[in-house]
């Protein structure tokens, strides 16, 4: 299927990272880039960098590395979103060289793996892995010649205001390496480790062309502001959270951080978010929390009744949701007007409940290979169950479909990586006659939007032949209200698989709206829910085998389970449990 016909508003395409932080200086000066809270306790302080400030840093941090023998070098990242970590993807790729973001929540062995595969020449880190960078230092396998901390530290290595201010200093004497840099927009500037053990991870080769294209492609169907306001939850070192943030940044919107996925509503309410990037784990509870407060205060006819209403109206162009559900809307902060969800399937009754309430909620689909959007709704676009169209100048075609129109996703572009690095073989696997092979299953459906059935990896195949997509089970079994999370897998009996799914249950959940019932009780509970949903179902997609549990699932630092490692954990406690 091709979209290369539309472009549905007037969007600047950037030729490399240095445009940005130019051109954002430029448009908004004075506006603020981040707000960056520097005490969360009681009373926190707040420091605001503009986008002037921005520019500066950047200049500044670039000159100070060209001095110290970092041009053209291949310079890691790792940390917690902030504004270090962004100043240093900004200005590594504007300025210097090749950037390395690693997984926060990588450990010591891992660390030191990813940064000899990459080949890397310097680390930014931030304090809290200062130890373990210490001892990777020390055992000398990585060949580092430069590491740099964020913030002070109790090794005393140099940090990034030593540097810029170094580099400040050189400027002001009229040095100009920094501006002189020459940036090749198609050559590799980004090596983004995919998730997996450090053995198994791909490197993904990425340009700056790849990155902006995509940030053109999205610029072209979302409508985003100045006076936008985005809460940094989404890790950097993803590829959806770092284009997200470059995309906010060329459109002179305000990024604040997060602190903690316990505070994101308080965060939402204490800077007045508009736009919030994030995965559908995070708003399925979201709206779950809303909806719940709206049954305990008997408010349901009422939000019904002004649901249907609102709805006419708009028919006429009319909208009164946000001063209809101003009380909802206030639990969120008052300010949010679009959720953009990522990385797994929203359910389309959260989507339309936050359409209903005036807020606007956008599914897209993509991979760290793709820069990473390949398709999604727009704002002018909704199709709720589906992940939209592809993005403008994106190629998506389903390949070998059988009866029912479902085959493996495969998509051309722009944003598509070089390939992996220094694996010629696993790339040749996805990357055939200019297209790129996902992995991923799906079907267009009669209105031209894709459908995303499930990961080729994690269908469930039975004896019988037939196939069951475990999301599309879940996002049933997630609809249930004591349900935080829920995964859904084949449970080896014999010679076949049993379709079981195992229930992560909301503790806050049960005390406070189940008397706190015990164990047994809830699983009986559970169960018949289960069986409600199989009557739902067609017979061999009927979920015969519960496992409930308080416990979190295995998880990467992006919220997506780890399907594989989990069910290993299941299928070890039942040996354990039947010695």
């Amino acid at each position: 299927m091709k979209n290369n016909e539309i472009i549905y508003k007037n969007a600047k395409k950037l030729k490399n990272f240095r445009e940005i932080v130019e051109d954002s200086a430029k448009k908004f000066p004075d506006k603020n880039a981040f707000i960056i809270k520097e005490k969360i306790e009681k009373n926190p302080k707040y420091k605001y960098i503009t986008y002037k400030k921005l520019k500066e840093d950047v200049d500044s941090f670039g000159q100070g590395l060209i001095n110290q023998g970092l041009k053209n070098k291949r310079i890691a990242i790792i940390g917690k979103n902030s504004y270090e970590w962004a100043l240093s993807y900004l200005t590594v790729l504007s300025s210097v060289g090749i950037s390395v973001p690693l997984d926060k929540g990588l450990k010591q062995d891992e660390i030191e793996s990813l940064l000899i595969r990459s080949k890397t020449d310097c680390i930014i880190f931030d304090s809290q892995y200062a130890d373990e960078i210490k001892q990777i230092q020390e055992d000398g396998k990585t060949g580092l010649s430069f590491f740099i901390c964020m913030r002070e530290n109790d090794y005393g290595y140099t940090t990034i205001d030593n540097i810029k201010e170094i580099g400040k200093k050189e400027l002001e004497s009229g040095k100009t390496d920094v501006f002189e840099y020459t940036i090749d927009p198609y050559a590799m500037a980004i090596i983004l480790f995919t998730s997996g053990t450090t053995s198994i991870s791909k490197a993904v080769m990425l340009s700056q062309d790849n990155i902006l294209s995509n940030i053109y492609q999205l610029d072209c169907m979302i409508e985003f502001y100045d006076t936008d306001v985005s809460l940094a939850f989404l890790p950097f070192h993803h590829t959806f959270g770092s284009t997200a943030l470059l995309l906010f940044l060329h459109n002179g919107v305000c990024t604040t951080f997060c602190d903690g996925l316990k505070y994101v509503q308080k965060n939402l309410q204490e800077y007045k978010v508009s736009v919030f990037v994030c995965v559908p784990l995070i708003l399925e509870a979201m709206y779950k929390k809303i909806m719940l407060e709206v049954k305990k205060q008997n408010k349901e006819k009422i939000v019904n009744i002004g649901g249907k209403i609102s709805n006419f109206l708009l028919k006429f162009h009319i909208d009164i949701r946000r001063k209809l559900f101003k009380q909802i809307i206030d639990q969120l902060g008052g300010s949010v007007r679009l959720v953009v969800s990522g990385a797994a399937a929203l359910d389309k009754d959260v989507e339309n409940g936050f359409k209903t309430l005036g807020i606007t909620a956008l599914q897209g689909y993509g991979l760290t290979e793709t820069s990473p959007v390949l398709a999604a709704e727009n704002m002018f676009h909704f199709a709720p169950g589906t992940v939209g169209i592809p993005l403008y100048g994106i190629e998506i075609e389903i390949d070998n479909p059988d009866e029912h129109g479902i085959g493996e996703i495969k998509a051309k572009g722009p944003n598509i990586m070089l390939g992996y690095y220094e694996n010629e073989e696993a790339t040749k696997e996805v990357l055939k006659d200019g297209w790129f092979y996902t992995g991923d299953l799906g079907y267009f459906n009669e209105n031209g939007d894709l459908v995303i059935s499930g990961r080729k990896k994690t269908v469930i195949v039975l004896k019988n032949g037939k196939n069951i997509f475990p999301e599309e089970l879940e996002i049933l079994v997630n609809n249930l209200p004591y349900v935080a999370e829920s995964m859904v897998f084949g449970y080896p009996k014999e010679d076949d698989l049993v379709i079981s799914v195992e229930i992560q249950y909301n503790k806050e959940y049960v005390q406070t709206h189940m008397n706190n019932i015990s164990y047994d009780e809830l699983y009986d509970i559970v169960w018949k829910d289960i069986k409600k949903i199989n009557t739902t179902l067609p017979t061999y997609k009927y979920i015969k085998k519960l496992f409930l549990t308080d416990e979190e699932m295995i998880k990467t630092t992006t919220a997506k389970v780890k399907r594989f490692k989990e069910i290993e954990k299941i299928l070890n406690k039942e040996k354990e449990m039947q010695k």
